[in-house]
């Protein structure tokens, strides 16, 4: 099977798509609960959107 390429979005289209703040989700980064992949072209952080879902639902349990 082959392994699922991230769904990378910037922090604001997270947030339209978890309801998570983007401060929130730079506190994460920072504590090492989520991962960093890069920047876009206009500078803004990109977060796989599959690794947050799945983060949220266990905090969420």
């Amino acid at each position: 099977m082959h392994p699922v390429p991230p769904r990378l979005v910037d922090l604001y289209a997270a947030q339209v798509a978890t309801g998570i703040r983007p401060g929130t989700l730079r506190v994460w980064l920072h504590r090492g609960k989520l991962t960093r992949y890069g920047h876009d072209r206009a500078g803004r952080t990109l977060v796989d959107l599959s690794e947050l879902e799945a983060l949220s639902a266990s905090k969420a349990a």
